[in-house]
This record gives structure tokens, sequence and C-alpha cells, in this order.
């Protein structure tokens, strides 16, 4: 088995992976405060839980666009396992071509995305990510990645009205039966969630004007959002909530060999 961390902003997913088989996957609050020693700690804490024992992990892998627990991680990873991580980012050798002005400023998530889109659906593909910022990134057949576009995710947007406005209450994010709300509440909703959702629909729909080739690029969505906004954007054609955590696990088998 190997054990996975997609580090994000805001949360950290964790998978475990028995072959092709997500086995178990957990939620976590991104700290880098933590200390490796901490880090280590909940990593037996997550297997404990998992019913795993340390000694079945063969291997882990990282991808995370927060450097400053990078390090932490990865060193507790080691001492936990008694081998170093693999690290995936823009340096890594993937069959990923970054025809991109700056390949080494492509994010972690944004080439683990499209490594597994690459890989599992073997077409073009635009990967929609709905985390702290909303990312949209697209690959061909090949495995060229084409560049895309990064919006504030649909919580930031939230917590950031919030925040600026002295009589706006904090709201769940959930799409509102109409759109003209009566309570404030159901305003908010009704803003931030709508116009996320035509918001993607319309970058879509411009990213596919320019796309270079003939064919009509597939639209995958992930992120801890996808499922939520499902049933509203038009533009998408599957939500696949593990993607980066699947492309984590394709990663490490081409590195690891």
């Amino acid at each position: 088995m190997i054990l996975v961390f997609d580090v994000g902003n805001t949360e950290t997913t964790v998978g475990l992976w028995a072959g092709a088989e997500l086995r178990a996957h957990w939620r976590l609050t991104t700290n880098p405060e933590r200390t490796p020693d901490e880090l280590s700690l909940l990593i037996h804490q997550l297997l404990r839980v998992g019913m795993v024992q340390p000694t079945e992990i063969l291997g882990t892998a990282i991808g995370s666009v927060v450097p400053a627990i990078t390090r932490p991680l990865a060193e507790a990873c080691r001492s936990s396992f008694g081998r170093p991580p693999i690290i995936v980012d823009a340096t890594s050798k993937l069959p990923i071509t970054l025809a991109v002005d700056e390949p080494l400023t492509v994010g972690a998530d944004r080439l683990i995305n499209t490594l597994a889109a690459s890989r599992l659906y073997h077409r073009d593909t635009i990967v929609v990510d709905l985390g702290t910022a909303t990312t949209f990134d697209c690959i061909t057949a090949d495995g060229t990645f084409l560049g895309g576009a990064i919006a504030p995710g649909v919580r930031t947007s939230s917590d950031n009205l919030v925040r600026r406005t002295a009589k706006l209450p904090a709201t769940e994010l959930i799409a509102p039966s109409r759109v003209i709300g009566k309570r404030t509440e159901e305003c908010i909703r009704a803003g931030v969630v709508f116009g996320a959702v035509d918001s993607i629909d319309g970058i879509v729909r411009r990213i596919k004007k320019e796309w270079p080739t003939k064919e009509t690029p597939f639209v995958v969505a992930t992120g801890g959002l996808a499922e939520v906004l499902k049933p509203y954007v038009e533009s998408f054609d599957l939500v696949a909530p593990f993607l980066t955590l699947e492309g984590l696990r394709l990663a490490f088998e081409l590195i690891a060999g």
C-alpha cells in the first residue's frame, strides 16, 4: 500500500491506496506550524483508524502548494516508514509536456490533476478543481499541458464577502431553491453559488473557443465543492472527487518505477 498527501492551502487530503483501490481517505486542516513529530503522530493515528500497520506502507507521495509544510511532512514520512517520500512538482519526470511560459511555476495540484486526466481519459480535457482557488487546467490527449485559468475559490469569495461587510452573516454554501432571495442568508447563497456556477460555465465556454485542436475537450470537476455544484453546472461531463489522489498514485508509480 502507498500513502499520498494532497496538501492544499486550506485542507490536506490523505489517500491510502492498495493498488488501484482507494482503501481510505481523510481530509485534514492544513497547518504549516505542525512539526515533523506532530505530523508523524497524526499519520500513525490515521493508519490506526484504517487498521493498517506502518510496515504495510511501501511508499509515500506528496503534492503540495504550501512549501512551509512540505519539508516537515516529508521528514514525518521518512521517520514513519524509513524511506523518503516522492515529492511531485514541476521538476518531476512525468509524461507531460508543459507548454507554458514558466513551467517551473505550475502548481503541483494542477500538474497532478492533468496527469490523472491524461492517463485516465486519454482525450483532451479541462480539469476544474474547486478548492481554495478554482483552477481550470487544460491538457491534450497526448499529454501536453496548455495552461489554464485561476479564479478565487467559492468559499474564498464567500468568506471575503462576509469579512468585508458589516451586516452580512456567514452562511452555509448550499444552493437556494430560487435566485431572488427573500432573506439575507438566502440572497448570499444565491449570489455566491449561482455566481460561481455561471462563472465556471462561462470560463469553460471561453476555453473551448480557444482550444487548439478540433476535439471538444472533456470537462472533469474535482475538489471539495464539486459534488455540491454538480447539479447546477451545465459544463461538467464528470465529477471525480478523488482525481488529485488518483494523480498522486499514478505519479508515484511512474516515478518509483
